[in-house]
């Protein structure tokens, strides 16, 4: 009779991705680049966080979505401190 074992493997990098209603906008990253983050968010299945503070890893295109209002406010906010 054979000895065979069982390993249960979890990705814990997914455990504290966020879910519900924020799925239903596109999200602003913050940061240098953040084209570059989101597409190697994307490849490498690495969650982002939006400037609304929601964590996901992206897998949609965000252009079909409407903009999430929280981001949309952080964004303009900052985007006055600067000007």
């Amino acid at each position: 009779m054979s000895d065979t074992r069982f390993r249960e493997e979890t990705d814990h990098r997914l455990e504290d991705v966020d879910a519900g209603d924020h799925d239903r906008f596109a999200h602003y990253v913050m940061g240098r680049n953040p084209s570059a983050k989101i597409t190697d968010a994307m490849v490498n299945g690495k969650p982002l966080r939006a400037l609304c503070g929601k964590r996901w890893v992206p897998s949609r295109d965000a252009s079909r979505y409407p903009v999430c209002p929280e981001c949309q406010a952080i964004k303009d906010r900052i985007l006055r401190k600067k000007a």
